[in-house]
């Protein structure tokens, strides 16, 4: 069965809540366009002859799939038919557990995916096919359709069509890579998705830091400060086009709230001592961040508005880098309060707090798994600095990837990979000091990828699923 649904055409944040589809005369009625609703829709991965493959054995095993150009009808939809199937192409290959055949070996003509001459993709030893077509549908309107098969049974798994501009193509191909890797692994996928960081450039003593944000695989890069004042440690709203981060505008260190929309900042409270490593509440409606103070800092809870502020720990130690559980009901924050810096979880209201941490070296920059069963920490252990994860009660610590200098990492919304920034003491031709990369890896600790950016780049923080 093939689904139709409308994609808005607004530049910033695209959203798909409460979309009416086209009537195509594939559905028996209109359909609403939301992920939840997609999934409904779509057949029970349970049921005979679904294509659904453990993760575990796609790591060691990567999926063959077919990815043909999807069929245009002539202009402008004969480029994006190749855009689109290289898209999707290059989002299933880097998340290491898709192979894509190479199309050399592909047999004969593809086709519009309607009839599929399953022989030949059986041959070159495909286990699912992506088929797919592109309609203009006047002016700067076109018609996506794709379809995913499952070879050996010869069966449509997926059918779905979308209304857009010719704009957001791009968009569009990440949403179909969501749609494949969900039905084919029986998890959400993590392409539809940005990464705000930040920028870094010039000289290492006198760096220029801005804000930034991309889509997750380094396309449509944008600068969103002009790097007057410098920035750091950005994060997403759960729900909203906004991002908190601490800025020294006016050599005022303070967290600022960032509206995508329009481009304006506010600062959140007017607090005596300087406000770092801030962080959103699971719903929205406040940011946990720490203040300083004579002693050290202790972490605060605080609305939206700035107002109704709520001091959580008061250890007279360096209490820094709040996060939030998934469901509001926990905080993880590293602290010197030990005499060393550690990892501790507490209630939400700042009670019964317990050390988690207990391995050689130093822990910092806790975040949260957004499936709530890991926590991933920096950790420093002599002159070397390492990703990892654990248990929320401390156990099961793996160490991820290990280097000159790694920190902050930070979830895909599907908690299944990491991204976090490398630093390396190589020099550039100029000489211009140490150069910082972003990087992904997968929670197994395989599959480490560079992310390219214009510029140097740290601090990343992975947005939600875009709705």
């Amino acid at each position: 069965m093939l689904k139709d649904a409308a994609i808005p055409m607004t530049l910033i944040h695209p959203t798909r809540r409460g979309l009416v589809a086209a009537t195509t005369g594939l559905l028996a009625a209109p359909a609403i366009w939301t992920r939840a609703s997609a999934q409904a829709a779509a057949p029970n991965p349970n049921a005979p002859g679904s294509a659904v493959i453990d993760v575990d054995r796609a790591r060691t095993d990567p999926i063959p799939v077919a990815i043909p150009v999807f069929v245009g009808n002539g202009g402008d939809t004969e480029r994006l038919g190749r855009d689109i199937a290289g898209v999707i192409t290059n989002n299933l290959a880097r998340s290491g557990l898709f192979r894509p055949i190479d199309p050399a070996a592909f047999i004969g003509k593809t086709g519009d995916g309607v009839a599929v001459n399953f022989g030949n993709w059986k041959a070159i030893g495909a286990q699912a096919l992506v088929t797919g077509k592109i309609d203009s549908q006047g002016g700067d309107k076109v018609r996506v359709e794709f379809r995913l098969w499952d070879v050996l049974p010869g069966l449509q798994i997926q059918g779905t069509a979308y209304t857009t501009t010719l704009s957001n193509w791009r968009r569009i191909a990440h949403i179909i890579s969501d749609v494949i890797y969900e039905r084919m692994l029986g998890e959400k996928g993590y392409f539809d998705t940005r990464v705000v960081y930040i920028a870094g450039s010039g000289p290492r003593d006198r760096r220029v830091k801005r804000l930034a944000i991309m889509d997750q695989d380094g396309e449509n890069n944008r600068f969103l400060t002009d790097g007057g004042f410098l920035a750091l440690t950005p994060r997403f709203h759960p729900t909203r086009d906004q991002i908190a981060f601490m800025s020294y505008v006016n050599d005022k260190p303070r967290v600022y709230l960032f509206d995508l929309a329009n481009g304006r900042q506010q600062m959140l409270g007017n607090f005596p001592g300087i406000t770092l490593s801030p962080r959103f509440a699971p719903d929205g409606n406040s940011v946990i961040m720490a203040q300083t103070t004579a002693s050290g800092s202790d972490i605060y809870l605080i609305g939206l508005g700035g107002g109704g502020a709520r001091r959580l720990t008061d250890s007279g130690a360096i209490d820094v880098s709040p996060c939030f559980s998934p469901d509001g009901t926990q905080i993880v924050f590293n602290s010197d309060r030990g005499g060393d810096q550690q990892l501790y979880v507490m209630d939400a209201g700042g009670g019964g707090v317990k050390r988690i941490s207990f391995g050689r070296g130093r822990y910092a920059t806790p975040v949260w798994s957004p499936r709530g069963d890991l926590i991933a920490f920096t950790r420093q252990s002599s002159d070397t600095f390492a990703i990892g994860i654990m248990r929320p009660d401390g156990s099961g610590e793996r160490i991820l990837s290990e280097s000159f200098f790694c920190e902050a990492p930070t979830w895909a919304p599907n908690g299944r990979v990491l991204m976090f920034y490398r630093e390396t003491a190589a020099r550039d031709s100029r000489g211009n000091g140490y150069s910082s990369r972003l990087v992904s890896i997968d929670i197994a600790g395989f599959n480490e990828r560079a992310i390219t950016t214009p510029t140097d780049a740290s601090d990343p923080a992975w947005s939600p699923l875009l709705q």
